[in-house]
């Protein structure tokens, strides 16, 4: 198992996405909202090293945030 603690796995999770250009991200301030193309009820995208891997929820509990996995996905080919 000693070799499998010295592999490195890039998790991210992608809540929605927006498209801005430079210049207004930019000039954005403190407590600026960026408006998202996805809702609260939309599941999450969960990525390992940029390839979907799951599709998840948020969950709150104990003061925190939680990714809840609740569909893995298959890729085929």
């Amino acid at each position: 198992m000693s070799t499998l603690d010295n592999i490195e796995v890039d998790i991210t999770v992608e809540l929605g996405a927006a498209s801005m250009p430079v210049h207004h991200l930019l000039r954005m301030g403190r407590g600026a909202v960026i408006e998202l193309d996805a809702t609260e009820h939309d599941p999450l995208s969960i990525y390992a090293n940029s390839t979907l891997i799951a599709r998840g929820e948020v969950s709150v509990g104990d003061g925190q945030l939680k990714v809840v996995v609740t569909e893995k996905v298959y890729k085929y080919g």
